[in-house]
């Protein structure tokens, strides 16, 4: 059976992580991310697009694990504005 040449990265505040896999053909996000050693995750993507644990993979896809917002979007670009308004 064909193998996948994956990447699973996870990028912390002052932490960076990258680890390449090779896993069997039909192997899913959630696969990858216990060969990874990544227990519970808050959010995946693909190259930038939202994933979900049951998504398959190709070859040579990048698996990225997202942290969870600090601040809403909206609340931050307000605060933002208002600071350089000053």
């Amino acid at each position: 059976m064909a193998k996948l040449r994956i990447e699973v990265v996870r990028a912390l505040p002052r932490h960076q992580s990258l680890v390449v896999l090779e896993l069997e053909a039909g192997a899913t996000v959630r696969a990858a991310l216990a060969a990874a050693g990544l227990g519970e995750v808050h959010a995946v993507g693909i190259y930038g697009r939202r994933a979900t644990l049951d998504t398959k993979l190709a070859d040579g896809d990048r698996v990225e694990v997202y942290r969870p917002l600090r601040t809403e979007p909206p609340a931050a670009r307000r605060r933002r504005a208002l600071s350089r308004r000053r």
